[in-house]
């Protein structure tokens, strides 16, 4: 779908429920808060599916705009979520049922029944910018949430996928009165000291492959709990590797508490994460990517350097 029938089709229907992805980040949050504002602004009902895996720094936006109820006579409308497979925990039963895809995903498998998804964007909430401004009009609120899912996902627009665009889009959202020093000052330079602790042993544990060109972490449990760090604490810690002079694929494994890894890769202009995840099940962008295995840290860490071997990388 174009922009203009996204439009058509939000003013044709009613009764929205907006679901967004496991372990959501800023882009998922920021975008389901926004398209839910812009809904209820047209006189639409709205609400958004309780992820329980939401971490605590995002739940102040979406304070009155959550439901564990699914409405009578739903619209399922999922925003920056590729796949069915990164359905939250609680939301097996939407399987199938989705009607609605908004994402800037280039491995968007179309599993809803309309489609909207311009690759593109650097966020979700790029995209969302284009189609609220037609839906009408950009509150304080509705820029607020823009401007965190595009910041978050573009690290302060500091990542590869940030293009012209983008920075238009954010002034545009600057402009409209998005409070951009206190969302930066929260999501970027704020930091617990279990972060600080964390950041410091994953540095001190961190393994060199191809002569440094890989960098990989490994974060378990038993390590977070010894340093009472949270799920707010690891926010945007995957790409921790890439920060270090010469690593060009950094890799985060981490241990999930329901069981199985998460694979996280985040690469340099000449590597392609999204390729390498799809060996192991997942995808993504160019840039960054990821993988969820359904085994422990060590067999993670040994499939994942295989996938970068058969993307062409000699490891030793």
């Amino acid at each position: 779908m174009t922009n203009k029938e996204t439009v058509e089709f939000l003013r044709a229907h009613d009764n929205y429920l907006i679901i967004n992805h496991c372990r959501p980040d800023g882009d998922a949050v920021g975008s389901a808060v926004a398209l839910c504002h812009g809904l209820r602004q047209n006189g639409k009902r709205a609400v958004i599916w309780k992820n329980p895996q939401t971490t605590k720094r995002y739940l102040p936006l979406l304070a009155g705009l959550e439901t564990e109820t699914v409405p009578e006579g739903v619209t399922l409308v999922s925003v920056d979520m590729a796949t069915e497979g990164l359905l939250p925990l609680n939301g097996a039963q939407f399987k199938g049922k989705i009607v609605l895809s908004i994402d800037h995903h280039v491995s968007n498998e179309g599993y809803a029944e309309h489609t909207n998804v311009v690759p593109q964007c650097a966020a979700c909430g790029e995209l969302l910018l284009e189609i609220l401004k037609e839906l009408g009009p950009i509150t304080h609120e509705i820029a607020n949430a823009l401007y965190l899912a595009i910041s978050t996902d573009t690290g302060c627009m500091r990542y590869s996928n940030v293009t012209a665009e983008t920075l238009y889009a954010v002034a545009e959202l600057k402009a409209l009165g998005a409070d951009v020093y206190p969302i930066n000052k929260v999501m970027f330079s704020t930091k617990t000291i279990a972060r600080l602790r964390l950041e410091a042993a994953l540095t001190n544990s961190v393994e060199f492959y191809a002569g440094g060109l890989v960098g990989l972490c490994t974060l378990t449990n038993r390590l977070l709990d010894e340093l009472g760090a949270d799920a707010d604490d690891t926010d945007d810690i995957s790409g921790y590797a890439r920060s270090i002079e010469g690593v060009e694929i950094a890799v985060m494994v981490q241990e999930l508490r329901e069981g199985g890894s998460k694979i996280s890769l985040r690469t340099g202009e000449d590597y392609n994460a999204s390729e390498i995840c799809k060996l192991l099940g997942g995808g993504g962008h160019k840039a960054a990517a990821g993988a969820t295995l359904s085994c422990g840290v060590e067999e993670a860490k040994a499939q994942v350097l295989r996938a970068i071997e058969q993307s062409g990388v000699a490891l030793s």
